[in-house]
């Protein structure tokens, strides 16, 4: 790429869909505000269950077609957020769903769980140096909870930040180039909480039933918390966005539930945990810019 904007941000997401839940106010912000916003998914989400009954038959065990169709839901997504810099990793199909942690799709050729590090991490390398992030937005060590393609996105992610900034790492083949900031994604156990006492008084019947704090990615006390995305004014992008994955999420005004029918809050405040750079903002106090303290990435 050439002519690139002052700010560029990249994620790295292992389906369709984790993208609008995890950081859909932030995608749309910065898309907004003229941002590079670049996302990397890694499958398909092939393994995924299916919400609709009218849509049942592209699940992996009947036509094996849920994941074309994602791609699909992903697209909608990304106009919804303004996005229009998305690539899956190593290409469409390249690495697939993994399915559950324990289950025999972990070790089924190609699927992501089983994917050679740094034969992964060099498909993300290709794309950090053309668009040369200065902050990349991943999940932390646990993947947030547990999943496997999860756990191997951070993985990948980690790595491929690192190869990406050494110049001895494939020379002549793109720039090395240094992301000065990473980001975990993360919810304040009190926010947590608040949503889901709003869920039970206002809407305790919308789903059939209700989630837990334990059900929610990246939950952490608050003082893992260093930065905080005010979603005001994105709201209806991030809404919009997560409505376009239909085969995954059912959403009610301002709670959603994924295929185990239970609701829970949608964020659209978005919160992260700096997990590599220097921080923007002084000791004791969050960041409200993933671009606080760059160097060149000012408004």
């Amino acid at each position: 790429m050439t002519d690139l904007p002052a700010r560029r941000l990249l994620l790295v997401h292992a389906h369709p869909d984790d993208e609008s839940i995890n950081n859909g106010a932030t995608m749309a912000r910065y898309a907004a505000e003229g941002a590079l916003v670049t996302l990397v998914t890694c499958t398909l989400g092939e393994e995924g269950e299916v919400i609709p009954p009218a849509l049942a038959h592209l699940a992996a065990d009947r036509d094996d077609t849920l994941g074309p169709h994602r791609r699909g839901e992903l697209a909608a997504a990304m106009r919804a957020l303004g996005v229009t810099d998305h690539r899956f990793l190593g290409g469409a199909g390249r690495y697939r769903d993994s399915g559950m942690m324990g289950a025999e799709q972990n070790h089924r050729p190609g699927a992501f769980w089983a994917a050679d590090l740094d034969e992964a991490a060099g498909h993300l390398v290709d794309v950090i140096r053309e668009v040369r992030p200065q902050v990349l937005v991943t999940y932390d060590p646990d993947g947030g909870y547990g999943h496997p393609d999860h756990i191997q996105a951070h993985r990948v992610a980690t790595r491929a930040a690192e190869l990406a900034a050494d110049a001895t790492y494939r020379p002549g083949e793109g720039a090395p180039h240094t992301i000065a900031k990473v980001y975990w994604n993360r919810v304040p156990r009190p926010v947590a909480e608040k949503g889901f006492a709003a869920l039970r008084a206002e809407v305790p019947d919308a789903f059939p039933g209700i989630a837990g704090i334990g059900d929610v990615p990246g939950v952490v006390d608050e003082e893992r918390v260093t930065t905080m995305i005010e979603g005001a004014g994105y709201e209806d992008a991030k809404t919009g966005a997560m409505r376009a994955h239909v085969t995954q999420i059912a959403l009610q005004g301002r709670y959603f539930a994924l295929s185990n029918d239970l609701g829970q809050p949608v964020f659209t405040t978005e919160y992260y945990e700096l997990a590599a750079g220097t921080p923007g903002a002084p000791a004791g106090e969050r960041e409200h810019d993933l671009f606080a303290g760059v160097p060149g990435a000012g408004r």
